[in-house]
């Protein structure tokens, strides 16, 4: 991934968190875990607003983060969650909710999971975190040796349990709901975000298939001779693997210059090295 394109996913991740936060969850009571739970929390029971409690909650956690890790704490995460809960308080000032933005609590709950959980998907996939609860749960970690995704599921089932106490019944099962709808969307959202396509070829036209994947594609290529039982004739077995968008233009570049090249192709959840993510 480009460092622009990177940048960009970086970007548009902390704005549809930021999005879904505040014009879905917060004004539902939506506590599906998360500082942000915390501060809907905290926002309905003092004078203080959600929008705050969110920001001071995240300096407080990422200054803990500090003392009991160091330096170990992202310089990204550091700058997400800055920028996440600066966009909480620009949109409190400048578009106040006092109400939902509709009378559909089922609906704003679906558009609250699917920005929050994309964004925060978007936010993984750059390596990152928007702080807040996966700080607690790293500390769980460390000193009680506790699974970090335990841990992260403890903590988040306690805010959303807690929604049952301070807002009603309805709110309280919306979160939980919500909870555990999340996981699954983030791990759906980041795998459809890695998804590539890995490709066996045998074809009588090994070279300018392999030129073309490397001079315009910009990728590797593993060849080997294959004999055909079948046919007791040799052809070349040709090896690469490519981003989803790109898998259309080999598979018909393939056809053009081989209309009798063999083609498997499958998908992979994640490609790790030059190329690709980092390993």
């Amino acid at each position: 991934m480009s460092k622009v394109k990177a940048f960009f996913m970086f970007h548009m991740g902390i704005i549809l968190l930021s999005v879904g936060v505040y014009f879905f969850k917060i004004p539902n009571g939506f506590t599906t875990g998360g500082v942000t739970g915390i501060g809907t929390i905290l926002g309905n029971l003092t004078p203080i607003s959600s929008s705050a409690w969110i920001w001071i909650l995240n300096i407080a956690l990422l200054i803990l983060s500090f003392i009991f890790f160091g330096k170990g704490t992202g310089a990204k995460t550091v700058y997400c969650s800055m920028m996440y809960s600066a966009l909480i308080y620009v949109f409190e000032f400048f578009i106040p909710l006092k109400t939902p933005l509709s009378d559909q609590p089922f609906l704003e709950l679906i558009y609250a999971m699917l920005l929050t959980s994309i964004g925060s998907a978007m936010i993984f996939n750059a390596n990152a975190s928007s702080g807040g609860t996966d700080i607690v749960a790293l500390i769980l970690k460390k000193y009680f040796k506790m699974d970090v995704g335990k841990a992260l599921l403890c903590v988040d089932f306690v805010v959303a349990s807690s929604a049952f106490i301070v807002f009603d019944i309805e709110t309280g099962l919306f979160s939980l709901l919500g909870l555990f709808a999340k996981a699954f969307i983030v791990d759906s959202v980041i795998e459809s975000l890695n998804t590539c396509k890995y490709f066996v070829v045998i074809t009588s036209k090994p070279k300018e298939i392999s030129d073309y994947i490397i001079k315009e594609l910009h990728h590797g290529v593993t060849s080997h001779i294959a004999v055909g039982e079948y046919t007791h004739s040799d052809r070349t077995m040709v090896h690469t693997v490519c981003k989803r968008i790109e898998a259309i233009r080999l598979r018909e570049k393939i056809k053009a210059l081989d209309p009798n090249a063999f083609i498997i192709i499958t998908t992979s959840s994640e490609i790790l090295g030059r190329g690709f993510r980092s390993v």
